[in-house]
């Protein structure tokens, strides 16, 4: 007789009695911190070896004034090791962030309002097209191809944004309320990190406008502070998932993957 457990409202079978031995529960609140923590240690790690061996040349600008801080695209895609690091965090969250993608498809699926169901088709196809586009910014850096770099830096931006925005319109109003503190918590994170998210890109768009105008000493280092908080928000908007699927595991076993 085979055991079951259920996620919403469906039973989804496990396995067998004769291969409970053989199995792995992962807690999904760990995929999503793995999923996280690759692009915010690779980020941090480019930064941080910019400014120690490539600082003269990343923060180097047509305006030829002093700067302290390199931007994103100059830490993460014009030299090495640092577009190794990056390319190779990011290649591999790109595959755990398909998980994420299934698990939010079924969640939508079981708790948003019939009349709803659109919106959250609208928001899952959001995050995999930014999936989609942050990887082909990742891998395609502005030296190697500007046009495909430009268009999927522009998309990323616009389908993060419409993610983040139709997942908390989601959570407020096409949906039951939260059931748990845990869960309620994660729907406060999400409007926090999508508020901040906008801001970053308001005050990014400030200080890039600013530095081609005056050519002011520091002001294309406080633009890459600037980018470096809509990568940052954005990271912590997406961590918001072990939050909505705390309890939530994986079951590896010989009957393949299954959400218990």
């Amino acid at each position: 007789m085979e055991k079951s457990s259920r996620f919403g409202s469906e039973y989804i079978p496990l396995v067998s009695e004769t291969s409970t031995r053989l199995r792995l529960l992962i807690p999904f609140s760990k995929i999503a911190w793995f999923t996280v923590s690759l692009p915010f240690l690779g980020f941090a790690f480019c930064v941080c070896w910019s400014v120690l061996y490539n600082f003269k040349e990343a923060t180097f600008t047509h305006c030829e004034v002093y700067n302290f801080l390199p931007s994103i695209s100059a830490a993460i895609g014009h030299y090495k090791p640092q577009s190794d690091v990056w390319k190779a965090a990011i290649a591999i969250q790109a595959h755990t962030r398909v998980l994420v993608l299934i698990m939010y498809y079924r969640h939508y699926k079981e708790t948003v309002y019939k009349w709803a169901q659109f919106v959250a088709h609208i928001a899952l196809a959001a995050y995999a097209i930014e999936n989609t586009a942050l990887v082909t910014l990742s891998f395609w850096s502005s030296h190697d191809n500007y046009a495909l770099h430009k268009l999927s830096f522009i998309t990323f931006l616009i389908m993060s944004l419409l993610h983040m925005s139709l997942s908390c319109v989601i959570t407020r109003s096409c949906r039951s309320p939260a059931k748990d503190a845990v869960e309620a918590s994660s729907f406060k994170w999400k409007w926090r990190m999508l508020f901040a998210n906008v801001s970053s890109i308001l005050l990014a768009c400030y200080f890039f406008y600013r530095h081609n105008k005056y050519c002011e000493a520091n002001v294309y280092s406080l633009f890459a502070m600037s980018e470096y908080m809509v990568v940052l928000t954005n990271m912590g908007f997406h961590m918001t998932a072990a939050w909505d699927f705390a309890g939530r595991k994986f079951l590896v076993s010989l009957k393949g993957l299954r959400i218990i």
